[in-house]
């Protein structure tokens, strides 16, 4: 039997966005897939410090983190890509300049803005943040602070085009909906991550198995020759689908692991 290499996006695929948590069918169809010899990642658009807690509800071989920007296996790290110093300061100036908020993610933590926002959806995302424990005790004034990636939320008051042309270089932004877009430095995805652990670990494209919901999930999608698409999902990856599987909270993973012959009934 030919290893495989399967790699999971975490919300809406492993974790469910209505409980919070990993079913148990989804946590035993993993260790079953280890058992078998398989290998099992997660592969994420969340940094690493934002996969910390989830890490300790499931078995993993590595995880691949922030759109590909940071990827460990085995608990060593095998690449970190993050922003330039510079960048990164004039990223910030111009996200207020264009009317925007957001948070900046790095490896180690995230970082806000001190004072409240004028975006609702910001300070929900500052509520969750600071739970996890992972915010920063400075706010955006660190001209210190690198990070590996950023997320933006914007409102009718936002100049939106103004701020991405000045991303065009060097940022790609992927529209989540709602006005939140997540912003990952080019040449890195969810695809650039799986094939740099393809290659350490030597196993073909062909027995690489990826499990998504959501748009940015949208080039492991592209990339891959078996696509798991979950019941709930962004219709643009409807075209790229292998196996469209059931919801998180049916059962969805340990249903398409059996189905497509991954693990045993």
């Amino acid at each position: 039997m030919d290893r495989k290499a399967l790699f999971f996006d975490i919300d809406g695929t492993l974790l469910s966005e209505i409980t919070r948590t990993v079913p148990d069918s989804a946590v035993r169809a993993l260790e079953k897939a280890r058992k078998r010899g398989h290998l099992v990642f997660i592969n994420s658009g969340r940094t690493f410090c934002l996969t910390r807690e989830f890490l300790k509800q499931v078995e993993t071989d590595g995880c691949l983190c922030g759109c590909g920007t940071y990827i460990e296996a085995e608990g060593k790290a095998l690449y970190h890509h993050q922003i330039s110093l510079e960048r990164c300061n004039r990223i910030k100036k111009d996200i207020l300049a264009y009317g925007l908020d957001g948070v900046l993610e790095g490896w180690e933590s995230c970082c806000m803005q001190k004072q409240v926002s004028k975006i609702p959806a910001t300070e929900r995302l500052r509520q969750a943040v600071a739970e996890s424990g992972i915010l920063t005790e400075h706010g955006w004034e660190n001209d210190s602070y690198v990070y590996d990636k950023f997320c933006v939320m914007a409102d009718e008051q936002s100049d939106k085009a103004g701020f991405f042309k000045t991303l065009e270089p060097d940022i790609e932004v992927i529209d989540r909906g709602d006005d939140f877009y997540e912003c990952v430095p080019k040449g890195h995805s969810k695809a650039t991550a799986i094939k740099m652990v393809l290659e350490h670990y030597g196993v073909a494209l062909e027995n690489a198995y990826v499990f998504g919901d959501s748009t940015n999930d949208l080039p492991m999608f592209e990339y891959a020759k078996h696509t798991v698409l979950m019941g709930k999902h962004d219709k643009e990856l409807e075209a790229y689908a292998e196996f469209i599987t059931r919801t998180v909270e049916e059962d969805g993973i340990a249903y398409a692991m059996k189905k497509l012959g991954i693990i045993e009934n």
